[in-house]
Formats: C-alpha cells, sequence, structure tokens
C-alpha cells in the first residue's frame, strides 16, 4: 500500500488531482528550493508517498503521514511513473485521490463521505 498525508482543506481545493504544480505560488522559501532539486534530479516535482513493506509497516507509514496533514489517503496502486525518492518514500506526477481505497482522516467523516461516498473511512486520533 502506498499513503499520502495533507490536511483536508486542500483536499477541498485541489480534489480531484494532487499536483505540486498547481499550488507552486504558496510555497515557502525551503520548498521551493527542494521543489528546484526535485525538478532537477527527476524533471518533476512528484507528489510524495510513503511505501509499506516488511521493515516498514502501514501503521508507520500512516503515523508519519498524519505529521504531515490530518487526512492520509490508502492506494493499493499508484500509476506510473513512479520515483524512488527515498528507501520508503516514492513520488508520482499526479496523484488521482479518487483512486483511494481507504482514507484515515481527523476531519468530520461526514465531509470525507461527501467527496468519497464509496470509500472506507477511519478516524484518526491526534497524538
Amino acid at each position: 500500500m502506498f499513503y499520502h498525508g495533507i490536511d483536508w482543506v486542500y483536499v477541498k481545493k485541489e480534489y480531484p488531482l494532487l499536483s505540486p504544480r498547481r499550488n507552486v505560488s504558496r510555497k515557502c522559501p525551503e520548498q521551493l528550493a527542494d521543489r528546484v532539486h526535485l525538478l532537477q534530479q527527476f524533471g518533476v516535482e512528484p507528489v510524495h508517498l510513503l511505501e509499506e513493506g516488511p521493515d516498514f509497516p502501514a501503521e508507520r507509514c500512516i503515523r508519519e503521514c498524519l505529521a504531515f496533514g490530518d487526512t492520509v489517503f490508502a492506494f493499493k496502486e499508484v500509476s506510473s511513473p513512479l520515483w524512488q525518492l527515498s528507501c520508503h518514500e516514492v513520488g508520482v506526477e499526479v496523484l488521482d485521490l479518487r483512486k483511494c481505497s481507504l482514507i484515515f482522516t481527523r476531519e468530520t467523516s461526514a465531509n470525507v463521505q461527501v467527496l468519497f461516498p464509496d470509500v472506507p473511512v477511519l478516524y484518526a486520533e491526534s497524538p
């Protein structure tokens, strides 16, 4: 499984597709520098996801994603091309939220169900 953490406010703004190109103007200087590095390395600024594995269980992926946002989208698979960004992190050019298989959120589940009526939603406790 692959996991992406994001604040719900951005989900509502960006739905249904997440792409870093759509929010360049909102990035701080540190994020812009990271963007330039990724563009030089991969030719694109990818959407980051954590990939579950034997030494990186789902619980850890979810916990780490919740550090980046109040909502975590889980995907059984993601579209190609797929870039290996680090040992447990991959990137894709565009992430289609409609293809998620499970959502963990601190947001009111009724709000989530409006956009994702057929996706199971689990409430994530605040740390």
